[in-house]
């Protein structure tokens, strides 16, 4: 008799152990950026940020990790300073594409 699987006792998913190179973050980044939601972009950043490790993050952007984790929190709308200086520690840019081709 096999045992149903519950979604509680299933392993947390975590995002950052699938970000192992800056195509990924790129290729993560490019998917939530096209749901247009800034919310959302600032937690991505962090996502990609703890991919990568907080403190290296902070240390190549001129942010403080504190600065870091409150600009990258769920729910917040990080100035786009802070995250083209976040993109650049990634490695990443971001690139505008017409959306009629």
């Amino acid at each position: 008799m096999n045992k149903k699987t519950r979604i509680a006792d299933l392993p947390e998913f975590d995002f950052t152990e699938h970000l192992k190179s800056e195509a990924d973050i790129a290729a993560y980044l490019t998917i939530v950026l096209e749901e247009g939601d800034a919310a959302e972009l600032a937690h991505a950043l962090g996502v990609a940020a703890r991919a990568r490790g907080m403190s290296e993050i902070a240390a190549q952007s001129g942010l403080t990790r504190e600065a870091l984790y409150k600009a990258l929190r769920s729910g917040a709308q990080p100035r786009f300073d802070t995250i083209n200086r976040v993109c650049g520690a990634l490695g990443v840019r971001l690139v505008a594409l017409p959306v009629h081709s």
